[in-house]
């Protein structure tokens, strides 16, 4: 079997795993670039509640735009071109992939945690979009690169076939991917005011009322209407929820909300910008206030405190308060 041609690679822990590998593969094929930048830069943060698609019987809620768009969106406000390959049979995606190892190349690729290996027991459950870097091969064993971990990693080609092939939602298809053509060099002032301009809209101009700053102040109506309701009793199922999906999937709400302000601190110095810096840290306040969300709404749903479902929309109007005051500030760019 083959060795590793890629010992150069560099792993590098990061928050979240699409930005993370993201900004990795780009670094590593010579543009660097830190995770909060990547997501930034791609216009990734959001907020959605949306009742149509459920989990465990449960209205979807999301923190950042859809899988794939933090790949989409560098290529288009960067410059970058990537390729972007899926597979109808799974025997010829483990071919290319192996191809492109052979020859050197650090690939990302979209997986289903439950099939990793490395993941311990406790942390492995069906989600399709887990995404990592294949940075090589040894014998069975491809060299992966996994964000969430300290160190690298080990996957059997077995596994890792059956990572990349899972059947379900967000199924990946095989899904692997890599820079063919990166700029010289990056417009930062450009890019970086095209990224906030772009999230402005998502946040703040949806034409629906379960997007963005909206959509936060619906969620915390949402709590207090089910309290008044028949179903009152699944209260406290539903506050689970929403803590599991804030802060237990993924990055979670409060984790986009600091990334995306180390984007604007990052920024801020790039552009010497003090209005960036100001913007940096109403969001990283807002991102307190969803910890405090979190905290109460877990105390209240395990009967470790009084169910008052008035503190905790207010506490999420305070979310949306802050985060409105962040975007008011970026608009004045």
């Amino acid at each position: 079997m083959p060795e590793n041609k890629n010992s150069s690679f560099q792993h590098r822990q990061s928050a979240h795993c699409e930005s993370g590998v993201v900004a990795a593969l780009l670094t590593h094929h010579g543009l660097p670039m830190s995770e909060p930048m990547a997501f930034g830069l791609s216009g990734a943060l959001a907020f959605a509640y949306i009742p149509l698609i459920k989990m465990a019987g449960m209205p979807l809620i999301a923190y950042r735009m859809p899988p794939g768009h933090i790949i989409r969106g560098v290529q288009k406000n960067v410059g970058v071109r990537m390729t972007r390959r899926t597979f109808r049979d799974p025997a010829r995606g483990l071919r290319e992939l192996e191809r492109e190892l052979d020859a050197g190349r650090a690939v990302g690729l979209q997986t289903c945690v439950y099939w990793l290996p490395y993941f311990p027991e406790q942390m492995r459950f069906h989600f399709n979009a887990h995404n990592l870097i294949a940075y090589g091969r040894e014998d069975n064993d491809y060299l992966v690169s996994d964000p969430i971990f300290e160190y690298t990693s080990r996957c059997s080609r077995e596994a890792m076939q059956k990572a990349r092939f899972a059947k379900g939602a967000l199924a990946a298809k095989g899904l692997m991917y890599y820079p063919t053509q990166l700029p010289l060099e990056i417009d930062y002032a450009r890019a970086i005011r095209k990224a906030i301009r772009a999230n402005f809209r998502t946040m703040n101009q949806a034409p629906l009322p379960i997007i963005g700053i909206r959509g936060i102040r619906h969620l915390a109506r949402s709590i207090v209407k089910l309290s008044k309701s028949k179903n009152a009793a699944q209260l406290p199922l539903y506050l689970a929820h929403i803590v599991r999906m804030q802060e237990e999937i993924g990055t979670g709400g409060a984790g986009f909300r600091f990334i995306y302000a180390s984007f604007l601190q990052e920024s801020a110095k790039l552009l010497d910008n003090a209005l960036l810096a100001e913007a940096s840290s109403a969001l990283t306040d807002a991102g307190d206030e969803w910890r405090l969300f979190a905290l109460q709404a877990s105390k209240m749903c395990r009967n470790r405190k009084p169910m008052d479902v008035e503190e905790l929309s207010s506490i999420l109007n305070r979310c949306a308060d802050r985060e409105a005051g962040t975007w008011q500030l970026l608009r004045k760019l």
